[in-house]
């Protein structure tokens, strides 16, 4: 539920922002949310597959390395079945369909959070079940990380919204309701945890998989896309030592 919370903070910025996000903090929250991303994928899910099953020697990266290309494939596979369309662009993206521009903007940042929701999960799955390097807290901090990563994005998509015409409230339940896949993503993992305790590593390594390609695929090209672009990198910095931060001293 943290991340969720997160994600309506930043929706409800409609109701505060008269005109439309300018480019500079688009890309400033873009390269934001791209830091966050990668340092807990790293931090709080890669680096605790491998320490789970250490005793394997050389032989421990390989949970991690086959985890992490069946998360990258999963969310492949979503998006092209997922008819969705990006911020900035007019042509959607997977199959055909008939669903309204605002659906599929909806649907775009619905990809984007199944696997945060995911992270969230695995992390406080494994801290139940004892996992080495994970803890209660290990899991609050990705919780905590997360939650303020989808404060820009909860902006980046309420206000595009209210720009296109919507009215600020349309705006804000749409951009909220995209966040809320992360809690049922997160109860589906740690159902599903419960249950194969032994495959935690590869699961740690999915989600992480998972958030890479939301990272590599979409928020750092469209961060990186005409002018600005060295302020999204100046934010991805920011974001990275924030969300590295949060997971030693927590951790």
């Amino acid at each position: 539920m943290i991340p969720l919370l997160g994600t309506m903070l930043g929706s409800a910025f409609v109701f505060f922002m008269k005109k439309d996000m300018s480019p500079r903090l688009q890309k400033s929250l873009l390269g934001f949310a791209s830091g966050v991303m990668v340092a807990a994928s790293v931090w709080s899910l890669l680096i605790p597959s491998m320490e789970m099953v250490e005793d394997s020697g050389r032989w421990s990266v390989v949970p991690a390395a086959v985890g992490f290309l069946l998360g990258m494939g999963f969310l492949l596979l979503i998006d092209e079945l997922t008819p969705h369309l990006h911020i900035g662009t007019d042509k959607p993206e997977g199959p055909r369909s008939r669903l309204s521009r605002t659906a599929m903007l909806a649907l775009a940042v619905t990809i984007h959070n199944l696997p945060e929701g995911m992270a969230v999960g695995v992390v406080f799955a494994g801290s139940e079940n004892g996992a080495a390097g994970l803890s209660l807290a290990s899991a609050l901090a990705v919780s905590i990380g997360i939650a303020i990563q989808n404060v820009p994005e909860g902006a980046i998509i309420s206000m595009p919204m209210r720009a296109a015409g919507n009215s600020k409230w349309k705006s804000f339940v749409i951009g909220s309701l995209s966040g809320a896949v992360e809690p049922l993503g997160g109860l589906a993992v740690v159902l599903l945890a419960s249950f194969m305790t032994p495959v935690l590593p590869y699961m740690l390594a999915f989600a992480a998989g998972a958030m890479f390609y939301v990272v590599v695929e979409e928020l750092i090209p469209e961060a990186s896309e005409g002018e600005h672009s060295n302020l999204s990198t100046i934010g991805f910095a920011i974001g990275f030592v924030l969300m590295m931060v949060l997971d030693v001293v927590m951790g």
